[in-house]
């Protein structure tokens, strides 16, 4: 909007018609361009993500289609239009030659004279052949509650100088409620005082209903996205809930017999909420009085993580109760990830126990070793080779063996447990609670010691920790 007109100065005159056909011209070419590619577009009423795309064509071309209109105004307005009188003097009418939906108006201030254009008229509803209305008279078209911002920006136009630039909508007898786009100027004197006061206004209704059926259908996409959002959650912490393992607190494997394992576990999670992540821990007695110990997490979230994660943990089980041992069953688990469906990566570590004669057997892959505390120190284990699981197709998995001693505890996490340290930065700060771990009665105490140093930092994702002590 200019600065305001003064009575003294005509207006400026409009452009050449050769810029404003050349813009025209481009204008009606992107038009068509734009309901060409909306013609092109699914109309399936029943996706939202298509209903909210078309809403988008839709106001698009109401936008166009109104640059299209207010340039061809601008092309077809031959004669300059003519600034107000000065003060006292007669104000010539405007040139009425506006297109559809847009009309002018002026009222001058010194002698009551008001300017109506055709087309204005036919934007709030009113008989041709009546009398255009007064800027006191306006607010009756206008619906109650909108009555008061109208009177505001004309008083603010007409006392302090400032444009109007807002909407209000009238209620028109043949086809209900308009919403009209109103933007003016005061015309000063010599003196500085408001002479008169000129707007254009314009039939912004189809507009505001495609920008309203833009933001209704974008308000829909989002409840239905919300909505399989958090059916797809419960469903992958049913899934997880539901196969990892039932235990809480402290377990005892074997059950029957000296020198079992006291054995403890937790899940730590995130500082802020996170999807369902594809981490477990577990704890299996295998025929012939040994234990199993597993641990691992799959990349991932969600539904997908949780299914690959039952369908990893069912191979573990599955394979540990037929007497597998830990470097084939990782290499066998490294098979089923790479011909799976979905392909993803994971690591994992497994543990043997025999309980007989206190010896354990494990292999890992890609995954942090475990550490060993012994008489107040403790260290971690020497890792043998292994790959991540469906890194490499046909990768081989070597395993070692390490003797146990009565109290010795064993100490298994994910990456991620300890705050802001990954892979082997994190040992030094676990081994750290060799003190605690030393003057704890169970392996539920060692996991609550764990927890209290290490649950409180800032985490992405969730974190394991298990703990087994073997017994005397």
């Amino acid at each position: 909007m200019p600065s305001h007109l003064s009575a003294d100065r005509p207006a400026a005159q409009p452009p050449s018609r050769g810029p404003v056909d050349a813009l025209i011209s481009q204008t009606r070419r992107l038009k068509g361009d734009v309901d060409a590619v909306r013609g092109d577009a699914p109309a399936d009423e029943a996706d939202l993500g298509e209903r909210w795309r078309r809403a988008l064509y839709d106001l698009a071309l109401h936008q166009l289609d109104d640059l299209d209109r207010h340039l061809a105004q601008l092309r077809d307005d031959a004669l300059p239009v003519q600034g107000p009188a000065a003060a006292g003097a007669a104000t010539p009418r405007r040139h009425d030659s506006l297109l559809s939906r847009v009309g002018s108006a002026e009222w001058n201030l010194l002698t009551d004279e008001v300017s109506w254009s055709g087309e204005l008229y036919r934007i709030l509803g009113r008989d041709p052949a009546a009398p255009p209305l007064s800027l006191d008279e306006l607010p009756s078209l206008v619906l109650d509650e909108d009555r008061p911002g109208l009177t505001a920006m004309v008083t603010g136009c007409l006392v302090d100088g400032r444009p109007i630039d807002g909407e209000f909508r009238v209620l028109r007898a043949d086809d209900g409620v308009r919403t009209v786009h109103m933007m003016g100027e005061p015309v000063l004197g010599a003196d500085g005082s408001t002479v008169s006061m000129w707007a254009v206004l314009r039939d912004v209704s189809a507009l505001r209903r495609s920008r309203r059926a833009v933001s209704e259908t974008r308000d829909s996409l989002h409840r239905h996205r919300n909505a399989a959002a958090q059916t797809e959650h419960r469903l992958a912490v049913e899934l997880q809930e539901a196969v990892l393992p039932p235990w809480r607190g402290s377990l005892r494997l074997p059950h029957d017999g000296p020198r079992a394992l006291d054995i403890a576990a937790a899940r730590v999670p995130p500082s802020a909420l996170a999807p369902v992540a594809g981490d477990w821990y577990d704890a299996l007695e295998l025929p012939g009085t040994g234990t199993l110990l597993s641990m691992g997490e799959l990349s991932g979230h969600g539904i997908g993580a949780a299914s690959g994660l039952a369908m990893l943990l069912g191979a573990v089980r599955g394979m540990a109760m037929t007497g597998t041992e830990p470097g084939p069953l990782l290499a066998c688990l490294n098979r089923l990830l790479d011909v799976s469906a979905q392909p993803v990566l994971g690591s994992a570590v497994c543990l043997r126990y025999r309980p007989l004669t206190r010896s354990l057997v494990w292999a890992q892959a890609g995954h942090p070793a475990p550490l060993l505390f012994r008489g107040g120190t403790g260290r971690a284990l020497e890792a043998p080779r292994g790959m991540p699981l469906g890194a490499t197709p046909g990768a081989a998995y070597g395993q070692t063996e390490e003797t146990l001693e009565a109290g010795d505890l064993l100490l298994v996490h994910t990456d991620g447990l300890v705050p802001g340290h990954a892979g082997d930065t994190a040992v030094p700060q676990l081994l750290r609670l060799a003190p605690d771990f030393a003057g704890a009665r169970t392996a539920q105490d060692c996991v609550r010691a764990v927890i209290r140093e290490f649950g409180d930092g800032e985490r992405e994702d969730h974190a394991c920790v298990l703990v087994a002590r073997v017994a005397s």
